[in-house]
């Protein structure tokens, strides 16, 4: 029994620092429940209380979040140890899985739990935002605009003359479907469990909430559009994007395709249930706006790697109108409207001041620069 005693002083030690540090996250937990009571009282005010999705993301974001980040964040570390430092190893790990770490981490895991709420809330709403405004009626303005923007050309029609491709269309699907949700779901990880980033925590944890808010629930639902995938169904002129969806239902049996999806969507809408990721809505971006986000932040870090991350968003733009899930003035707004969420945050929010707990003054001094998650 008392060969025990160790390992619980230590778990305790965790358990405490973590406590200390999630209290001082309390105003993102806050911000949590204010949005899931709105959101209740939204759907509940409209009729749409059967839209509920809480549950939803309850297995895959919590295997995600917390057993293969992780797990892949532990395997990197070891592996840089491994191949970065040799007499200085064993002070390393031990920096590196700190009891200090290890509670941060823990912190972190907590904070990303309640984030599954909020994306259960944010999927309700999305799915309660036709019912609201009664159907998609801003489909052919925002076209139109869009055209209107480009020459008089539907902007998928310039894309199309120089990438119609079955080769370039699976690598777009893959990017939008696959890589794009690495990257940033990656990024919030991060963002939450690593000290490395602590000053930029609670500022970039509030505009990652925000970019969902407003841009995916509230400029959605007062400019609710279902894009170009959905236009014929919504406006009754299945000839303005017949061509290019008869092109992306060519690769209607890839694992990521977008038709495929697409029509998911809208099966669901139609059966007016609520499924993973549900809802449908165009203006403005989420895809684009988290992009920009994070290369907002990342250009804080570096404006070498920034001026890859912004190319990133542009690619990023340009493939929700080539796979036709936007009109391109739906990333154009959400990348601006981000670019404001940063401003107005970066002089809202101040830096956090996040020491490690169990980290003594000395041994964060030493120069040990493990580019460590945990």
């Amino acid at each position: 029994m008392t060969e025990s005693y160790p390992v619980l002083r230590g778990l305790w030690a965790i358990a405490r620092e973590a406590a200390q540090l999630i209290r001082r996250d309390s105003g993102l937990y806050l911000a949590v429940v204010i949005y899931v009571l709105a959101g209740l009282i939204f759907l509940n005010a409209i009729g749409a209380a059967d839209r509920l999705a809480f549950s939803i993301y309850f297995q895959s974001w919590t295997v995600l979040n917390c057993l293969i980040w992780p797990v892949l964040a532990i395997i990197f570390d070891a592996i840089l140890i491994l191949h970065r430092f040799n007499s200085r190893r064993p002070l390393v790990v031990k920096r590196v899985f700190s009891t200090g770490r290890w509670a941060y981490a823990l912190s972190g895991l907590c904070l990303l739990m309640a984030l599954m709420i909020f994306q259960g809330n944010f999927t309700s709403v999305k799915n309660g935002m036709s019912l609201w405004q009664d159907g998609f009626r801003f489909d052919v303005v925002q076209a139109n605009i869009d055209a209107f923007l480009h020459f008089g050309t539907d902007p998928w029609r310039w894309l199309y003359s120089v990438a119609e491709s079955d080769l370039v269309r699976a690598i777009i699907e893959w990017n939008y479907n696959v890589f794009w949700f690495l990257l940033n779901f990656g990024a919030l990880f991060f963002v939450a469990t690593s000290p490395m980033v602590a000053s930029v925590r609670t500022r970039y944890l509030a505009c990652f909430m925000a970019v969902w808010i407003l841009v995916g629930n509230i400029l959605a639902a007062l400019f609710l559009s279902a894009g170009p995938a959905f236009y014929g169904s919504v406006t009754g002129d299945t000839a303005r994007f017949g061509e290019q969806l008869a092109f992306l239902a060519r690769g209607a049996a890839s694992s990521n395709s977008a038709a495929a999806y697409q029509q998911y969507l809208w099966s669901l809408y139609e059966a007016k249930q609520t499924g993973f990721a549900t809802g449908i809505s165009a203006f403005p971006s989420v895809h684009v706006g988290l992009a920009m986000l994070n290369a907002l932040f990342l250009r804080e870090y570096s404006r070498f790697l920034g001026v890859f991350a912004l190319l990133y968003v542009a690619f990023v733009a340009v493939s929700s109108v080539y796979l036709a899930w936007h009109y391109a003035i739906d990333g154009y707004v959400a990348a601006i409207v981000v670019l404001v969420i940063y401003v107005v945050a970066r002089k809202l929010i101040p830096a956090d001041r996040r020491p490690v707990p169990s980290m003594t003054s000395a041994t964060v001094n030493r120069p040990v620069a493990a580019a460590t998650v945990f």
